[in-house]
C-alpha cells in the first residue's frame, strides 16, 4: 500500500467533507443501503433522486437522517404553486436539508413559502447539465445554456429561494450574480462533476471537482465516479482528498 493509499484509509479520522454529496442513483432502498455501507464515514452527504422516489426514498431518507447524515432530496417538483407549496411544507416535516424545484419563478416562490421555518433548503434546477445548445434550441429555447442558467438565477434570487443547481460551467457567473445581490450565502450546487480522466457517461458540461470549486461551485453532486468504483470509499476519500485545500 503506498502512502497516498494509507492517508487516504486513515483519512476519516476527521469528519467527512459536506461538500461532496454522493448521488445515489439506483434502483432500490436496499441497493442504496448496501452503497452507504460501503463508502462507510468517507461521505455525510446523500442525493436520494426520482430513481428511489417510487421505491421507498422518503423512508431512506430518514434512515439516513436519523443516522446524522445529510439528505438532498432531488425531485425537481413542478406544479401549480398551490400544489408545490403543499408538497415543500410535506417534505420539510422530514428534516432532509435540500430539496430541488425547477427554475420556474412560480414554482420557486411557493417551495419557499412550503418551508419557511423549516431546516429544509430549496434549490431551482435551472439547465439540465446533460443538456447541450443544440438540445434548448430543440426546446424552443432561444437562449444559450449559459444565458438560460443566468436567467433563472435571477428569478431564483427574486424569489428568495437557497440556491440554484447548475453545471460547473456556469458556476463563476451565479456566484458573481448571487454576490452583486448581496446572497454570499447563496448555494451553487453542481452535478455533472468527474475526477480527472472519469468517464463523461451522460453529462455534456462537466468538469472536476476542484475546477467546479473554484469556478464557485458549493456542492459537489458526484454518483458513478464513486458508486461503481471498485471500492467506493477509497474512491470518495480521493476526491475528498484532491479538494482538501480548496
Amino acid at each position: 500500500m503506498t502512502q497516498t493509499e494509507t492517508a487516504r484509509d486513515q483519512a476519516p479520522n476527521r469528519a467527512p467533507d459536506e461538500r461532496i454529496i454522493c448521488a445515489l442513483d439506483v434502483p432500490t432502498t436496499a441497493e442504496a443501503q448496501a452503497l452507504v455501507e460501503r463508502v462507510q464515514d468517507a461521505v455525510g452527504f446523500y442525493k436520494i433522486g426520482l430513481q428511489l422516489f417510487a421505491a421507498g426514498g422518503m423512508d431512506l431518507a430518514r434512515d439516513l437522517k436519523a443516522d446524522g447524515r445529510k439528505v438532498f432530496l432531488d425531485w425537481k417538483l413542478h406544479d401549480i404553486g398551490a400544489t408545490v407549496e403543499k408538497a415543500a411544507a410535506s417534505l420539510a416535516e422530514a428534516g432532509c436539508d435540500l430539496l430541488t424545484v425547477h427554475a420556474r419563478p412560480q414554482v420557486m416562490a411557493a417551495a419557499a413559502r412550503g418551508v419557511a421555518g423549516s431546516g429544509l433548503k430549496v434549490l431551482g434546477v435551472t439547465v439540465l447539465t446533460s443538456l447541450t445548445a443544440d438540445d434548448l434550441i430543440a426546446d424552443d429555447h432561444s437562449l444559450s445554456p449559459a444565458d438560460l442558467v443566468e436567467r433563472r438565477v435571477r428569478q431564483a434570487l427574486e424569489a428568495g429561494i437557497d440556491g440554484v443547481v447548475a453545471s460547473p460551467h456556469e458556476a463563476a457567473r451565479v456566484k458573481a450574480l448571487a454576490t452583486e445581490a448581496g446572497r454570499d450565502d447563496f448555494l451553487i450546487v453542481t452535478p455533472g462533476v468527474r475526477p480527472e480522466g472519469a468517464a463523461l457517461d451522460d453529462q455534456a458540461r462537466a468538469a472536476t471537482p476542484e475546477a467546479a470549486l473554484t469556478s464557485g461551485a458549493t456542492h459537489l453532486v458526484i454518483g458513478r465516479p464513486i458508486t461503481a468504483a471498485g471500492d467506493p470509499r477509497r474512491a470518495a476519500l480521493a476526491i475528498a482528498e484532491t479538494i482538501a485545500l480548496i
